[in-house]
């Protein structure tokens, strides 16, 4: 039986795949593709490098380095996905290997396992932090490039623009709980 720190692990990582793939619907395909400078990364190239990490990190990754040596990390920010198909598939491919990698972790004793990172030993929750920081910091890019392109059209994520007080009122109208914080977005 998964803990419930594994359960909320899982949650969080679904939540953050949520928030792209909402960006993903309210874009065309023309905008997954767009560079504010040649120096900045589309959207197409933020999913081709997540993709690319996350089948380096959660391909085996309980006996090989999470750093494979059939990985190029610098192609995943090259200009490679040409089409929103190619760039579902991927993005599907990845949180894949990732959400069936963390089905092996069956106890909180397990995420005290050593696994490594470029020869770092990390325990399996170090590496599963490290993870839940970089995900959501390239998501965080998704989904503000998406609201920079949809200006005035994009439909919020959370909460929106001066709604606090009343999402705060409709929260505490309700009895107190205990539930992951997530559980009210992934329905």
């Amino acid at each position: 039986m998964k803990s419930n720190l594994i359960s909320g692990i899982l949650k969080q990582f679904q939540y953050y795949k949520q928030l792209g793939e909402k960006t993903f619907s309210q874009l065309s395909e023309k905008d997954l593709f767009w560079q504010y400078n040649e120096n900045s990364n589309s959207i197409a190239i933020i999913v081709n490098h997540l993709y690319g990490n996350m089948l380096s990190r959660w391909t085996d990754f309980l006996t090989t380095d999470g750093e494979k040596d059939w990985r190029n990390r610098d192609d995943e920010f090259e200009d490679i996905i040409k089409t929103k198909q190619q760039l579902l598939e991927k993005w599907e491919k990845g949180w894949n290997c990732l959400f069936d990698a963390l089905q092996l972790i069956k106890t909180d004793e397990d995420l005290q396992q050593i696994i490594y990172i470029r020869n770092e030993g990390h325990t399996v929750i170090e590496a599963i932090n490290r993870q839940l920081a970089h995900y959501p910091y390239h998501i965080g890019q998704i989904v503000f490039i998406g609201k920079m392109l949809k200006d005035t059209e994009w439909n919020s994520l959370s909460i929106p623009k001066n709604k606090s007080s009343d999402y705060n009122q409709i929260k505490f109208s309700t009895e107190k709980k205990t539930q992951h914080f997530t559980d009210e977005f992934l329905k």
